[in-house]
């Protein structure tokens, strides 16, 4: 009978965790973690900036959208490997941004908060997809086409 190492000593393990390292430490990385969270920020306190605070469902849910936004964006740079597909929940929250002043419940699409929104979130909407594409720009061996590890049985 053949024991098997763990998974945490699979080469391939190893080797995904030291791209995530490499596409979280560059610079570009480090900016677009910053503007997200900075981006989430403004979003939760955009009501109160703004001066669409007396809309109080647009409000909130700015409130909620920016707090959610900025969670997702902020724990990248500690934990990317266990945290990188969030920035597609990211890219959703930015996309329901743009159309919550319409969507959201009551007479809330004025010019502040559309002009507001719109810029917000596609602020939010480009962060999030250039986040996406930070495991690509990481590098290793499987983005330069090299062939996957054999399976045995």
């Amino acid at each position: 009978m053949t024991t098997h190492p763990s998974i945490e000593q699979h080469p391939d393990l190893a080797e995904m965790r030291s791209r995530f390292e490499r596409a979280t430490s560059t610079p570009r990385s480090q900016a677009v973690e910053t503007l997200g969270l900075l981006t989430g920020v403004y979003l939760a306190a955009s009501p109160w900036i703004a001066g669409f605070s007396g809309l109080t469902a647009l409000a909130v849910c700015n409130l909620i959208t920016g707090v959610a936004y900025a969670l997702c964006m902020g724990g990248f740079g500690s934990a990317y490997e266990r945290t990188h597909a969030m920035a597609w929940a990211a890219c959703a929250i930015g996309v329901w941004t743009i159309v919550s002043p319409w969507v959201v419940a009551g007479n809330v699409d004025t010019t502040r908060t559309v002009v507001n929104n719109i810029i917000v979130g596609a602020v939010a909407l480009v962060l999030g997809l250039a986040m996406a594409a930070a495991a690509g720009r990481g590098g290793g061996s499987r983005m330069r086409g090299a062939p996957g590890p054999v399976m045995d049985r």
